[in-house]
């Protein structure tokens, strides 16, 4: 096989390597002065090494805390007295939450009469606003307005009084009833009206505010001519 020729500038630096060999040979000065200079990079490079290791720093002592974390024995609530404060709790509130009320009756002359419920302690003024008021043109009459409401009455508005509130009578024609105010014992004392008619005209009387004409008792279920005409001139508005 034939060599590969060497290139000159390979061969010129296998010459220098080959003169400097025996400064690098054991024993020699330059192989000395190598080794010195290794051991004191050693020695920097460790001392380096060891003044570079963190110290530890003691940790800081935790914050203090701001409000009781844990409840203690004492004041744990049991789940009994716990249940009965809840339970009282609702009590007092259900009863203070609770109002009591009144339900009456309000008649005669004001603009929507029926049956109202008011707050327990209301008097006969709040009954007749909650009523509407009193209808233009009329009075309250003998109504005592400042008195307190008792549950289940009848107030009615622009009646006679006591004293014209027409007693049991034998012959009732002298009796002129206002058919906004009567009650129902006192329509019964009109010829041929009974509970039931009587009873029919305060319904009607409530339901459509009172009557305005005497006329309206024609609409009334159970009144014809001929009773209207028997009862016309024995009742007014």
């Amino acid at each position: 096989m034939r060599s590969t020729p060497v290139p000159p500038s390979f061969e010129a630096l296998r010459t220098a390597v080959a003169a400097q060999a025996p400064m690098l040979a054991p024993g020699r000065p330059g192989l000395r002065l190598l080794l010195l200079i290794a051991l004191i990079a050693v020695v920097i490079g460790g001392v380096y090494a060891w003044r570079s290791q963190p110290e530890p720093e003691p940790l800081p002592p935790p914050p203090p805390v701001s409000g009781p974390s844990l409840l203690t024995p004492a004041s744990t609530p049991s789940p009994q007295s716990g249940s009965l404060q809840s339970g009282s709790a609702q009590a007092g509130s259900s009863r203070s939450g609770t109002l009591i009320e009144v339900t009456v009756h309000v008649t005669g002359k004001v603009r929507r009469p029926g049956v109202i419920t008011l707050p327990a302690g209301s008097r006969i003024t709040d009954a007749v606003q909650a009523a509407g008021g009193v209808r233009k043109g009329a009075a309250t009459g003998p109504l005592n307005l400042a008195r307190k409401l008792v549950d289940g009455e009848q107030i009615i508005v622009g009646a006679a009084g006591p004293a014209a509130a027409a007693p049991p009578m034998a012959d009732p024609a002298p009796v002129v009833l206002d058919l906004n105010t009567a009650t129902p014992e006192q329509l019964e004392q009109l010829p041929g009206v009974g509970e039931v008619l009587a009873r029919r005209i305060v319904e009607y009387r409530d339901g459509h505010g009172g009557f305005r004409t005497v006329e309206q008792l024609r609409e009334v279920s159970g009144i014809g001519d001929r009773k209207y005409a028997e009862i016309r001139e024995k009742v007014h508005v």
